[in-house]
């Protein structure tokens, strides 16, 4: 099983189009993007998390839909990111973390996983 954990906050601040005047609402348009995404290199997950934190929280509930799924980080996003990823990683899954902070990805990598950017994603979108 192969599985995209996004790190909503990174990927949506990775490019200056207002995100910061409306946190829930720049949350929801990622979803609503990665919901729809239909490229190859994303098509090839089975499943997408969705990390969302403070006000981004609001944009999209917590939940499944379809191969999507949205996960509220109760406080840190890193934590619950690495967390997914972890976890994710000692059932033998394949994991590729989106961020761009590089202190995440090398937690991220000390689980298993692997990183790409928030361009090589919205790339895809």
């Amino acid at each position: 099983m192969r599985v995209l954990v996004v790190d909503g906050a990174n990927v949506v601040g990775s490019r200056p189009d207002g995100w910061w005047k409306d946190r829930a609402k720049a949350a929801a348009r990622l979803h609503g993007r990665l919901a729809v995404a239909d490229s190859d290199d994303l098509a090839s997950y089975d499943e997408i998390v969705l990390v969302l934190e403070g006000q981004a929280r609001a944009g999209v509930p917590e939940g499944r839909d379809g191969g999507l799924r949205t996960v509220h980080a109760p406080r840190d996003g890193d934590a619950t990111i690495v967390a997914q990823a972890a976890r994710a990683c000692e059932r033998g899954h394949d994991v590729v973390v989106v961020s761009a902070d590089r202190a995440l990805v090398m937690r991220a990598e000390g689980v298993g996983a692997r990183a790409m950017s928030p361009g090589w994603l919205l790339d895809r979108l």
